[in-house]
């Protein structure tokens, strides 16, 4: 898309205030913009006009957890990482992804110094947000497809995870176990450089799991994998969704992989029903993504893909998703029953609340970045438009 053309959307329904409306869409230098100084300020018509046949335009999706796709792991092809990066962020316009966070499972020190300065910067594709480092500060009790030899313990505070990332500069969202951040001081330090805190890959109880969101934890990862099951007495983590202990005017944010496979419908309706402003559509997608069955990497361990499911080679554990994330709104949708509305807000305007940047992306507001997708009634990705 040109930066200086002015563009018309027609014949359209826009997803805008919690609603579809059925209304142009105008967009120039790379924004959506108000018509109507166009119109009797400047008096211009459009350069351009784009029937769009009555079909539904949605902001671009924003992908929070991915490990790779495309035949591309972001953890293990250290040395080619920025091209992989490309390659992913290339494909998955496709899906309507049009912001993501590249996600890193837990890794040596030395991965993660190779792979931090290498992933930002101007590509073609879907806009890097910034890194998502899940790990190494996990529990080995809910490890998941993370190498319980490279999990760490914070023992030095703030300097631990310095010393193992050693730069923090292009990192958007780290996941941590609390229990491993008992007093929440490196949370609170962390979210004071800017970066969203997340809780998972963790045996926490529901206390532990309040000290940390009372220290800045906005966003839970993978609800209901990979931490303690719900429990009448003790809900764990999973009771952060209703808890009383949060600070006033503070969201929880969770993310639920909705791919057919790590979670039940019956889970999905029951997190949608309890706490439906925090939901967060994520895919957990892997390099296989886009690749069918086989063996594939995810960081230090080997996976195999068989019938449409990732495991660990060898082994019964889950291991990511092959699902794009518009399959994921979809699986999500019929699950719940939701409105068209809200499962396309689960995979936009919630992840740009809880990364705190819906001035820009995330809606099709006045003066919001021009990154959108067109869909069928289905959501069936029909084209993605992204500026340049």
């Amino acid at each position: 898309m040109s930066q200086s053309e002015l563009l018309q959307f027609v014949n359209c329904r826009l997803v805008r205030n919690h609603k579809l409306i059925k209304e142009d869409l105008w967009v120039r230098n790379g924004k959506i913009i108000n018509p109507e100084p166009v119109f009797f300020d400047e008096k211009q018509q459009a350069h351009r006009q784009i029937d769009c046949e009555n079909a539904i335009i949605a902001p671009g999706y924003i992908e929070l957890q991915i490990n790779g796709g495309f035949g591309v792991d972001f953890s293990y092809d250290v040395d080619t990482v920025a091209e992989g990066v490309e390659k992913v962020a290339t494909e998955l316009i496709k899906n309507g992804v049009t912001a993501f966070c590249p996600t890193i499972v837990t890794s040596p020190p030395e991965t993660y110094r190779k792979i931090i300065p290498q992933v930002m910067g101007k590509r073609k594709g879907a806009h890097v947000l910034g890194l998502h480092l899940e790990g190494p500060f996990i529990s080995p009790f809910k490890k998941g497809a993370h190498p319980e030899n490279c999990i760490k313990e914070i023992d030095k505070g703030i300097d631990s995870l310095m010393e193992t990332y050693s730069d923090l500069s292009n990192t958007k969202i780290i996941t941590m176990a609390p229990e491993k951040d008992p007093t929440g001081a490196v949370t609170k330090a962390l979210t004071e450089k800017g970066i969203t805190v997340a809780v998972g890959h963790s045996i926490a109880n529901l206390a532990q799991g309040e000290v940390a969101v009372q220290n800045g934890v906005r966003l839970i990862t993978h609800l209901f994998n990979a931490m303690l099951p719900f429990h009448h007495r003790d809900p764990g983590l999973v009771g952060l969704l209703t808890s009383k202990n949060i600070p006033t005017g503070q969201e929880i944010y969770f993310g639920i992989i909705s791919d057919g496979t790590h979670t039940h419908p019956a889970a999905l309706r029951i997190a949608h029903r309890a706490h439906p402003n925090g939901l967060i559509l994520v895919s957990d997608a892997i390099a296989a993504l886009g690749m069918g069955d086989g063996k594939h990497h995810l960081g230090q361990l080997e996976l195999e893909v068989c019938d449409g499911k990732a495991f660990i080679a060898g082994t019964n554990t889950l291991c990511g998703s092959i699902a794009p994330l518009d399959t994921c709104v979809r699986i999500f949708k019929k699950a719940t029953d939701c409105s068209t509305v809200y499962a396309i807000e689960c995979a936009t305007l919630h992840p740009a609340n809880c990364l705190k940047i819906a001035d820009t992306k995330g809606t099709l507001n006045f003066g919001a970045d021009a990154d959108f997708i067109i869909l069928t009634d289905d959501l069936f990705v029909k084209s993605t438009w992204i500026y340049d």
